[in-house]
């Protein structure tokens, strides 16, 4: 999965066209998305008490068009004081503000807010399968996507399958998910932690897993050739639990749906009457409600789950309505 996905001659999202020439995220299907992260990032820069610096980290950052959009959305004020990064593993995209910091790595010691929007279902991990003795053992898949049972799991893997996973046939290892996201985390000083995806909880954990591939605008087999994006739902409860690193977390987990309309964002019809004083107003007001309602719809976009963590800081006033808030201690 590294391989296909990241190796710098020809991995999947290193390509020039980027995730956009095949998948639609939320940041692709309305600016409205980008709106909210940056109400947002003023929520949290309050919170914060107005830091002299405030540091954006946009994990994952594809060609960057949610940093531009959150740049593009921040109040005066705010963007005096804003430090932009772009983390993402592929080259600078041209026309990004020079204010933006492209790095491949999270920056340590920041203190402001860690978005990162699609980017856990791509950290690569292993899948493991039942044999016929009910042992789970590795899968291990050649360049053609064919696959085969491998070594009996290490213990560590083994450990987080049966705390995480225990019922299955086919079990997607989010042990080193949950380590990339605890680095994440770690990396700010204070601030706010948020990663959006496609997941999963105890609950619901799907028996025969998730892993599929993408390729223009279609889900296909994953087969691991850099051809096609290779990806795999969220294990989010056991994602966040690491996160903590000695330091007591509020955490939230909510859908899309509840965290953007908390955030402003509502896909309701705008008033009749506004098509007879104002056409082009009305035409312009209706357009951006069928985007909204786009990303809040709880069959599609709306459906995906935000993990929210607030790190030596109080809730953001925006966020505190929502149900659901618990504090992960050390």
């Amino acid at each position: 999965m590294e391989h296909a996905l990241y190796r710098p001659d020809g991995g999947f999202y290193r390509r020039p066209e980027g995730p956009a020439g095949h998948f639609r995220t939320s940041v692709h299907a309305s600016p409205h998305y980008a709106r909210a992260v940056a109400r947002l990032l003023a929520e949290t820069d309050l919170a914060l008490g107005r830091p002299a610096e405030l540091a954006f980290v946009d994990l994952g950052a594809g060609r960057g068009e949610l940093t531009a959009g959150v740049l593009a959305a921040a109040a005066p004020e705010l963007a005096g004081r804003l430090r932009p990064y772009a983390v993402e593993l592929a080259d600078r995209p041209a026309g990004l503000p020079d204010g933006v910091v492209w790095t491949d790595r999270v920056p340590e010691g920041v203190t402001g807010l860690l978005f990162a929007n699609e980017w856990l279902d791509n950290v690569p991990l292993d899948v493991a399968e039942l044999d016929e003795d009910g042992v789970l053992r590795y899968v291990e898949v050649a360049a053609d996507g064919e696959e085969r049972p491998g070594a009996e799991l290490e213990p560590e893997d083994a450990a987080w399958a049966r705390r995480w996973w225990p019922q299955g046939e086919r079990i997607e290892l989010g042990r080193p998910r949950d380590e990339a996201w605890a680095a994440a985390v770690g990396a700010l000083e204070r601030g706010l932690a948020v990663a959006v995806d496609y997941a999963h909880t105890a609950e619901t954990r799907p028996w025969f897993g998730t892993l599929t591939g993408f390729r223009d605008g279609r889900e296909v087999a994953p087969v691991p050739d850099g051809g096609c994006d290779v990806t795999a739902h969220v294990a989010l409860d056991a994602v966040a639990v690491p996160s903590t690193g000695g330091r007591a977390v509020h955490s939230l987990w909510t859908t899309q749906r509840e965290a953007l309309r908390a955030l402003g964002v509502r896909g309701d019809r705008p008033p009749l009457a506004l098509a007879g004083s104002d056409p082009a107003g009305y035409l312009r007001a209706l357009s951006g409600a069928g985007e909204a309602a786009e990303l809040t719809d709880p069959a599609g976009l709306g459906g995906f789950q935000w993990l929210v963590q607030a790190v030596r800081m109080p809730v953001p006033e925006g966020l505190e309505g929502l149900p659901g808030w618990q504090t992960l201690s050390p």
